[in-house]
């Protein structure tokens, strides 16, 4: 009898053999960490004295870069790689796609006596010239308009990516077109953490704290699904749109709560400790690993570093989860909601500050009423969320978040802070003037004499919270697991700049002839935290009680993609990027533009190969048992004319009914697919696929899944949710 490719994917799953070790050898962790990094400790070792510091007092204090080190530089970091097998460089850049870009080039320069040799210059190392004709640019640039620059920056050290037939020297760099506006995502972030480090130094100067500079610190955790890669090569869903467009719903979701830090599947833990080796010898901080809540969903999560060394390693660790589950038979899906009916993933934003020695402008430290510092931290913060909620809602409004924000597993589209209990009645009581004593940290008693009392932090978690208070930093869950963390950063480093001049302005100008600063600081604090308190909210985010209370509260609820977009390159925000030199007033409209782009490409893609599913695969499999069941009706009738048939013939009908309702939904798919072009400006082509496309999609899939439910499951072409999710 002829199998099927998904019951021949099956088979060689259950009869794969335990995956070998792949020849680790016991190693130090410490010496591994960082090995394929041009990091600190290597500059130190091989660049001279003045070279090294020259470098670190640009990397350090933001001072300008010395171009005539670049040779040097250049010098050591090829010498370095060349040791370590490195053939090719390449300036390794973050368009606009929300990816990465690189163009490799070899050391090689052959020479008039024959042969050749090493080189890499200076100028290499600054500057490249990649074609930037077919990368996004939000219509600044046009295909005959090619040139652009990748430019080094020295704040990210260069690593070396290495694979079995090679390795390359990777330099992370800016990418700008010839007219000089930023081409890319890490540009605007390391301006908006140079604004931020502006801002808050001359607030804290007015409290006589003179750090020589704030940076942004950050810690994104990422959560992932994985899959067989035989089921998922299968479904060209998953392949082509990175989530499952029909599926029906399996016997067994995530109800019994049974994944979530359960023991991992002994693949799945290779597969991770692999990953980790490689990350750590990238200088990826990984820390944490574990089961999440839906079946095969996980977590990784890595220290905090500096926002833009944050940003790169992200990046570095979304394409090495692809590949290195690869090597395992396994696919990673990164989608926000790849599985209909669970959860889907986030990637928490841990954001905070901290000066050049380490100190942490968000931690309360004991008694946090008393802690100016903090308090003017916390208050511009509150302010910035408040009244920059429209951009905070922009940097994760894409379309596969749609699909994930305001499900009873992620955070709602309302923007909205919880602070804890402590830091509540700390807010009350600066508001109203009151004392606010700091509570003393009791301990939770467990009952049994044997383990020992656990010390009860002062306030409990809000998991339903998209802005969260959680100790000394804030957590932005409602950021989407594939999407770049640089937008969420960009915008609220720009906000909290903003906040912070806001609150150093009125100070400034009321302390002029008073003889208490400290009590004209308190009274700007409270009025500002009275006209902010608004987006404070402890309860359940979830809850309908809230979207209404938060429409009485005045507050933003952009529902979808379009809704949020629109909000973005208003001429508040476009003046508000140029002020703190962010984005200028071109590249926000552009921004706009790839924004809205980028919705509207991955809905007709999502559109187009639901059709192709739905056409060559699911209304075949629907008529060869259409046919199967007439055929045994037909042969039961003649073989005993008074045999029972209704319930076979009720089948039937449902089966006929069920490919007729289907074919129906695909041509309305279609129709409102090629009525796309017709729409004209892209904001309209993008509400367009939110109020028509969407919908035909969703109305296919019902039909799709109830297919599923009645077709001879040998028949079904493609694997099904309780095989993606269970079968490891």
């Amino acid at each position: 009898m002829s199998t099927t490719p998904r019951q021949d994917a099956l088979r060689n799953i259950s009869s794969a053999p335990s995956a070998s070790a792949p020849g680790f050898e016991r190693f130090n962790l410490t010496e591994l960490f960082g090995s394929r990094v041009f990091n600190d400790a290597v500059q130190r070792r091989r660049l001279r004295p003045d070279v090294y510091q020259a470098l670190r007092r640009t990397i350090d204090r933001g001072e300008g870069l010395d171009p005539r080190i670049a040779d040097a530089v250049s010098d050591a970091m090829k010498d370095w790689a060349v040791e370590h097998g490195a053939t090719h460089f390449t300036h390794w850049f973050q368009p606009m796609t929300g990816l990465t870009a690189e163009k490799h080039d070899s050391f090689l320069s052959p020479v008039v006596e024959g042969g050749a040799i090493h080189a890499f210059t200076g100028k290499e190392l600054i500057k490249g010239e990649p074609d930037a004709s077919s990368f996004p640019s939000g219509g600044t640039r046009s295909t005959f308009e090619a040139r652009g620059y990748t430019a080094w920056d020295p704040t990210s050290p260069a690593f070396l990516r290495v694979t079995p037939y090679g390795t390359t020297l990777c330099i992370p760099t800016a990418f700008c077109s010839w007219t000089g506006e930023a081409l890319d995502t890490k540009t605007p972030l390391l301006r908006s953490c140079e604004a931020l480090d502006r801002s808050a130094r001359r607030l804290l100067a007015l409290i006589d704290e003179r750090p020589e500079r704030i940076f942004v610190t950050l810690g994104p955790e990422q959560e992932y699904f994985l899959v067989d890669r035989e089921l998922f090569q299968l479904r060209p869903d998953l392949l082509i749109s990175g989530r499952s467009l029909f599926g029906a719903k399996p016997p067994k979701g995530q109800e019994l709560e049974d994944h979530y830090f359960r023991t991992m599947p002994e693949r799945v833990l290779n597969f991770m400790m692999d990953l980790e080796h490689e990350l750590w010898q990238l200088g990826v901080p990984v820390k944490t690993r574990h089961n999440e809540v839906a079946p095969h969903q996980f977590e990784l999560a890595p220290l905090f570093e500096h926002v833009s060394i944050a940003t790169d390693h992200n990046m570095l660790t979304m394409e090495l989860m692809q590949s290195t589950a690869e090597r395992h038979g396994l696919a990673c899906l990164l989608h926000e909601k790849p599985f209909a009916g669970v959860n889907g993933s986030g990637k928490h934003n841990n954001w905070s500050m901290a000066d050049e020695r380490g100190s942490n402008l968000l931690d309360p430290g004991h008694t946090p009423h008393e802690n100016l510092r903090f308090i003017l931290c916390l208050t511009a913060v509150i302010r910035a969320v408040d009244a920059h909620q429209d951009l905070l809602r922009v940097s994760i409004a894409h379309a596969a978040n749609d699909h994930r924000l305001g499900a009873n597993e992620a955070p709602p589209a309302i923007l909205s802070i919880f602070l804890g209990s402590e830091l509540e009645e700390v807010v009350e009581g600066l508001i109203s003037g009151g004392q606010t004593k700091s509570r003393a940290r009791s301990t939770v008693q467990l009952g049994v004499t044997t383990l020992p009392p656990i010390p009860r932090d002062t306030s409990d978690r809000n998991r339903t919270s998209p802005f969260a208070f959680t100790g000394n930093k804030f957590e932005f869950r409602a950021v989407g697991s594939s999407q770049t963390i640089a937008y969420p950063n960009i915008f609220l480093n720009t906000a909290v700049a903003e906040s912070f001049d806001h609150l150093s302005d009125e100070i400034e100008k009321r302390s002029k002839g008073a003889a208490d600063r400290r009590a004209v600081i308190q009274e700007v604090v409270r009025e500002t935290l009275t006209r902010h308190q608004r987006i404070l909210f402890s309860g359940d985010n979830y809850s309908r009680e809230w979207e209404r209370e938060a429409a009485k509260r005045g507050l933003l609820n952009a529902k979808n993609t379009p809704d949020a977009l629109v909000l973005f390159a208003t001429e508040a925000n476009q003046a508000l990027f140029e002020k703190y030199a962010v984005l200028s007033r071109r590249e926000t409209t552009a921004r706009s533009n790839i924004f809205f782009s980028a919705y509207v490409h991955r809905v007709a893609v999502e559109a187009l190969t639901m059709v192709q599913m739905a056409s060559t695969a699911l209304i075949p499999a629907g008529i060869a048992y259409q046919k199967i069941v007439a055929e045994s009706i037909n042969a039961a009738r003649a073989a005993a004319p008074k045999a029972e048939l209704g319930e076979q013939e009720k089948l039937l009908v449902e089966l006929s009914s069920t490919i007729s309702r289907l074919r129906a939904a695909l041509t309305i798919l279609k129709d409102a697919h090629h009525q796309l072009e017709d729409k004209g400006e892209i904001t309209a082509q993008a509400v367009h696929s939110r109020d028509l496309i969407l919908p035909a999609m969703l109305e296919l899939r019902g039909h799709g899944d109830r297919l599923e439910m009645l077709v001879d499951d040998a028949l079904w072409p493609l694997p099904k949710y309780h095989e993606l999710l269970f079968v490891h």
